[in-house]
């Protein structure tokens, strides 16, 4: 069976490269048969670029790589900076304005993951719109 993928890739600079990422991917996701029927992984997707940009600009002060690749099954967002050091989950204090990155792309992915790299690590999200619909979801 041949496997049929679809992906784009950009680079995002660390001046307002999250705003511009948000906008590139939701614009992306537009040509993808399951969006219109699944406005909230769209958002879902669009919110996780938007902390894995924001993490790679602020904690890795480094431009960043995003590559977008959809397989039919899985929606993977990678995003690629130049720290190899890995994310890790934070207890935040209530109040804080940073911390939860991590743990709002392991709420929003139905798998995610990190590896450290030779120049840097990638972080990748992976979002199933049609198994959301199989679990029951009205949407």
């Amino acid at each position: 069976m041949a496997v049929k993928a679809m992906g784009w890739a950009h680079s995002f600079p660390v001046s307002g490269g999250v705003r511009a990422g948000r906008q590139w991917t939701r614009k992306h996701l537009e040509s993808l048969p399951w969006t219109a029927q699944k406005p909230d992984t769209v958002d879902a997707v669009v919110l996780t670029v938007s902390e894995l940009l924001t993490n790679a600009h602020i904690h890795a002060r480094s431009d960043a790589a995003l590559v977008l690749t959809w397989d039919g099954d899985c929606l993977h967002v990678s995003v690629h900076d130049e720290d190899p050091t890995l994310p890790r989950q934070r207890d935040p204090e209530p109040g804080a304005v940073s911390g939860r990155g991590v743990g709002i792309v392991q709420m929003l992915a139905d798998d995610w993951g990190m590896k450290c790299q030779r120049h840097g690590k990638t972080v990748t999200a992976c979002f199933r719109p049609a198994s959301a619909h199989q679990q029951g979801d009205n949407g």
